[in-house]
């Protein structure tokens, strides 16, 4: 009955829409928004909103069209569907000017719909705005206020800010709630118009009105964080916020403002908020806030989901100002409950928030290491990626074994996405807290299996690494990586790179030494290659690797030299040209007995990787020094100021003049961290010289030659190479022996001699800039100075921004002009740049140029 209902009211308002349309009436809002759902297509939706968008502009030529607001209305949906709209903007001023309210509505909405800065219309809205501010109904002037803080310009805030002003401080509640958000946006687009309204927000905090209070607090807000003096002057009112803030935690129901039981928690959290801004760094505002924040923390229902928002705002506020111990850890016990939570919204921020508390109180974090370890098992993709990487920050020296077992099971199941980035953070983890090398080589080879495929380059180069410079190691990591590859199903191309790697280099240990499954036989070795190289599942990288070592295998191996020579050969005719070159190159080296013993034997150490350098600092006194971060040691002053400067003159300095915030003296704080250096003592310059690079001390960090990325020429193949081949015609050009300025933070800086001193009293010197962070970095600059003998100019550089993982590098040439005799040539780098939005400064020294004549 009710259905039959229903058709018969539709057929009648069908036949309406038809005899009104028939009769010059448009169709109603409802009517299109029926039709347009009714479309089955694209096409057909396109074609409704068509016809209705010509009728409409059939009825704006008509200025004495009745049906404009109605017209607008639909015009309005329409933009709303993502149809163009535009030619209603100049209807929709005329209706701004009408006298109706209701006109004024759907003239203002569209308004703030259809009109942007950039349109010619906006201007003409100005004047409208104007007159609706002074109007004397109050709702006329609400409009006028919420299009002003929808759509203002720079122009209109200037030419509109006194009207606001002076709504703000009228005596109508509901205008100046109205106002002040209007003046709220008004300060957030044009700050420097905010000193108009200092002084009559302050009297909006006193008022009882809860909607006038929340308008105030936003505006106190946005002008604290925009104004450091603003922020000083407001902080005289924490204690009105306090008690504002306890008369709503002490006061008992109240209709008007409750919500599911508790008094206005929106107004708690605009609260809270600003006592957060005002308490920062502020020891007195701390301490004035801090029994009210306990309250709240311990009063709080918690319940409820707005309960749950009131206590993460106060933990927010807590973690943020200067609060006691006591309350930092009540805060994160909060957040402990919050992971028990079943909402997994709220579990998200908590994870999330114990992320950014974890550096300031690690031990509080560290009691509910137990939860987060479960959130590992959420079905909840973004709750699983919060909690790996809060496990990850949990890490230390007292609790990495057991971390590493939960890490591992994650691991086993975790998605291809999280691979990657975990086995990364895995060997960052173990090179920190292991307890023994021995354990970092068996969990990460237990990593390499488990992620497979998805490990990156740079844990393969650093295993690599871990490997060459551990002599201890190299027995046990050959065994060990061939029993893993020994029955591996190919699906990790990684770790066979890193077992061919090893087994390349020191598979004589392998044939030396037994362990739990019996010695290897040179058999059971080759049988491995002989299964992954003809495989379609082997990469063309693990296959150059595997190449590279049988071709030193045929120098450590007696007995198989034709059958690796066979293994070798197969591939000259592949289709990819790096295999081709290196089986028909090897083949041929490997007939040469004299010279492949030489060219094939043991790599020089590595002595440095750089994945470690992309982590955070770490505390020196609980964990081992990255390999990649080098430091210089304070070294007695006189003494070296005396021995580089003869007497205290200046060194000569090199810098672009174009950083104000770089400080040019700051070059020799040998700190090297990005922290801002300590202000100099009444020495001036002569103490920012103060180093024991410059004096010559024993204990001095002195450069080293670049060792090549393991990635580039893993095996070593062209060590030795210095000349022209024994039977060759020609000799090949070899780049100009470097040395490594800087190998800090993953940025390397090697120098090279272009040009010495013996043509007109001046050389030449290169600096080639990489990055071997898996993220790029932006400004990077240089600095530099040489010892007062000398002077140096900088040339420009060929760019400030380098990719990620070493793809691209920077040069920047630098002339160095001797001016007396009688000093050796020293120089110190310094270099700025900005890496996931924070400044960062390194620096090096160079005490020898290899290729420079006196």
């Amino acid at each position: 009955m009710t259905t039959a209902v229903e058709m018969a009211i539709e057929k009648i308002d069908e036949v309406k829409s038809r005899l009104g349309r028939t009769l010059g009436t448009p169709m109603r809002l409802r009517d299109l928004i029926r039709q347009v759902r009714a479309a089955r297509t694209a096409a057909e939706e396109r074609a409704v909103v068509d016809k209705e968008s010509a009728n409409i502009r059939d009825t704006f030529r008509d200025d004495d069209s009745p049906w404009k607001c109605r017209n607008i209305a639909k015009l309005l949906y329409i933009h709303m569907l993502g149809y163009p709209a535009h030619f209603g903007q100049m209807e929709c001023m005329k209706l701004v000017a009408q006298p109706k309210f209701t006109d004024k509505r759907i003239g203002y909405l569209g308004a703030m719909l259809l009109l942007d800065e950039r349109s010619e219309v906006h201007l003409l809205v100005t004047n409208s705005l104007k007159n609706d501010l002074n109007a004397s109904t109050q709702f006329v002037t609400g409009l006028a206020l919420c299009t002003l803080g929808s759509i203002c310009s720079v122009e209109m805030c200037r030419d509109l800010a006194g009207e606001v002003e002076r709504l703000v401080k009228c005596s109508n509640t509901y205008l100046k709630k109205k106002a002040a958000l209007c003046a709220f946006r008004i300060v957030r687009k044009v700050p420097e118009l905010m000193e108009m309204f200092i002084s009559c927000t302050r009297s909006l905090l006193g008022e009882k009105n809860h909607g006038v209070l929340m308008g105030g607090i936003t505006l106190v807000s946005e002008m604290c964080e925009k104004s450091p003096d603003v922020l000083n002057h407001f902080k005289k009112l924490v204690p009105n916020l306090v008690r504002i803030l306890k008369n709503l935690l002490m006061n008992g129901y109240s209709p008007e403002h409750d919500v599911t039981g508790i008094s206005d928690p929106f107004l708690q959290v605009k609260i809270l908020r600003l006592l957060r801004i005002l308490g920062k760094n502020d020891a007195k505002a701390s301490e004035d806030m801090n029994d009210i924040l306990a309250q709240v923390a311990t009063n709080t229902e918690t319940t409820k989901n707005v309960g749950n928002a009131i206590l993460y705002e106060t933990v927010l506020t807590i973690m943020a100002i200067k609060s006691e111990s006591g309350l930092r850890v009540l805060a994160i016990n909060i957040l402990g409950r919050f992971l028990l939570n079943p909402d997994k919204n709220i579990r998200y921020v908590a994870l999330n928030t114990l992320l950014k508390t974890v550096s300031i109180n690690n031990d509080a974090v560290q009691r509910h290491r137990t939860t987060v370890v479960e959130c590992l098992k959420d079905p909840d993709i973004s709750i699983r990626r919060r909690a790996m990487e809060l496990c990850f920050a949990l890490i230390n020296k007292q609790n990495i074994t057991n971390m590493t077992k939960e890490i591992l099971t994650f691991l086993e199941t975790a998605d291809p996405e999280f691979k990657s980035e975990c086995s990364s953070k895995m060997y960052v983890a173990t090179e920190r807290y292991s307890p023994n090398y021995q354990w970092h080589l068996d969990t990460m080879i237990k990593v390499l299996q488990l992620a497979a495929n998805y490990v990156p380059d740079e844990v393969v180069s650093c295993m690599i690494q871990l490997i060459s410079s551990h002599t201890e190691l190299q027995s046990c990591a050959a065994i060990k990586l061939f029993r893993a590859v020994q029955n591996d199903n190919l699906n990790a191309q990684p770790l066979l790179q890193v077992a061919f790697w090893t087994i390349g280099e020191f598979g004589n240990y392998l044939t030396q030494t037994d362990d739990e499954n019996g010695s290897v036989t040179e058999d059971e070795v080759l049988h491995v290659f002989e299964r992954v190289l003809p495989s379609s599942l082997s990469t063309v990288i693990t296959k150059a690797y595997a190449m590279m070592a049988l071709a030193k295998l045929a120098t450590r191996f007696v007995n198989t030299g034709p059958r690796i020579e066979a293994l070798v050969r197969q591939h000259q005719g592949h289709l990819n040209l790096e295999l081709q070159q290196r089986s028909v190159e090897f083949t041929n080296l490997l007939r040469n007995d004299q010279l492949k013993y030489g060219l094939l034997e043991p790599m020089p150490v590595i002595l440095h990787n750089s994945l470690n350098a992309a982590a955070a600092p770490i505390d020196e006194s609980s964990s081992t020094e990255s390999a990649s971060i080098e430091k210089t040691p304070e070294g007695p002053k006189d003494a070296i100021i005396e021995d580089l400067l003869g007497g205290g003159e200046e060194a000569a300095i090199a810098a672009p003049a174009k950083s104000a915030a770089f400080d040019l003296l700051d070059i020799f704080d040998s700190s090297g961290s990005s922290q801002p250096a300590p202000a100099p003592s009444n020495g001036g310059i002569a103490d920012l010289l103060n180093s024991d690079f410059f004096g010559g001390a024993p204990n001095s960090v002195a450069p080293k030659t670049s060792a090549a990325p393991a990635s580039a020429d893993p095996f070593g193949l062209f060590d030795g190479l210095g000349g022209s081949a024994s039977n060759g015609s020609s000799s090949v050009v070899a780049e100009p022996k470097g040395v490594l300025a800087i190998n800090a933070n993953g940025i390397e800086v090697q120098l090279y001699v272009d040009s010495d001193f013996s043509g007109n009293g001046q050389c030449t010197v290169r600096l080639v800039t990489s990055n071997n962070n898996p993220v790029k970095i932006e400004q990077f600059r240089f600095q530099a100075a040489v010892t007062k003998s000398f002077q140096i100019e900088l040339l420009p550089p060929s760019g400030e921004t380098l990719s990620a993982n070493g793809d691209t590098t920077l040069t920047q040439l630098a002339n160095i002009k001797r001016i007396s005799g009688g000093q050796q040539l020293k120089m110190r780098l310094k270099a700025s740049y900005v890496m996931n939005g924070s400044v960062h400064n390194i620096q090096g020294d160079v005490s020898s140029f290899p290729g420079l004549s006196a």
